[in-house]
C-alpha cells in the first residue's frame, strides 16, 4: 500500500514562489503517482491568495501549474467527522489550531495521509498518521 502525501497550504506556497528548493525536489521525486495531494481546503486557501494578487501573473501561472499537476481531494462526511472529534479533543486539551489549519489536519487524519507541513503547530494534533516537514531549508 503507498503512502499519501497531503500537502498544507505553506508547503503549497513554499514550492510555488520557488522559496523551498528541498520540497520541490521531494514533490517531482513523487510525481506523477497519484500519491501526492491536498485538500480542497487548501485550493480554496491558494485561490482566495491569488485573488488578493490578480497582479501576480507568474505566481499564478506557478500556482495553476502545480494544482494541475496534483490530486485535490474533495472534504466531505468523513472529513466532517474527523473535524468534530479532533475539535473537541483540541478544546478538551487546551490546544489551539486556526480553523483551516485545523480543518486540513482532519482532513489528513480522514484519509490517514501524511500531513506535509513546516508549521510546528500540527504536533500537538493527536490522530495525524504522521507529520513531515519538506521544506527544511525555509
Amino acid at each position: 500500500m503507498s503512502t499519501t502525501y497531503l500537502l498544507d497550504t505553506s508547503t503549497i506556497s513554499y514550492i510555488a514562489r520557488g522559496r523551498s528548493t528541498a520540497a520541490r525536489v521531494r514533490l517531482e521525486a513523487l510525481l506523477p503517482e497519484d500519491t501526492v495531494c491536498i485538500s480542497s481546503i487548501t485550493e480554496a486557501e491558494i485561490r482566495y491568495g491569488m485573488a488578493k494578487r490578480p497582479e501576480a501573473h507568474a505566481l499564478r501561472a506557478a500556482v495553476e501549474g502545480l494544482l494541475f499537476k496534483l490530486r485535490v481531494l474533495p472534504w466531505g462526511s468523513g472529513e466532517a467527522a474527523a473535524y468534530g472529534d479532533l475539535r473537541a479533543d483540541l478544546e478538551t486539551n487546551g490546544i489551539s489550531l486556526a480553523a483551516m489549519d485545523m480543518l486540513i489536519a482532519a482532513h489528513a487524519i480522514a484519509q490517514d495521509a501524511v500531513l506535509v507541513t513546516n508549521d510546528k503547530a500540527f504536533s500537538a494534533v493527536e490522530g495525524l498518521h504522521a507529520v513531515e516537514n519538506w521544506a527544511p531549508d525555509v
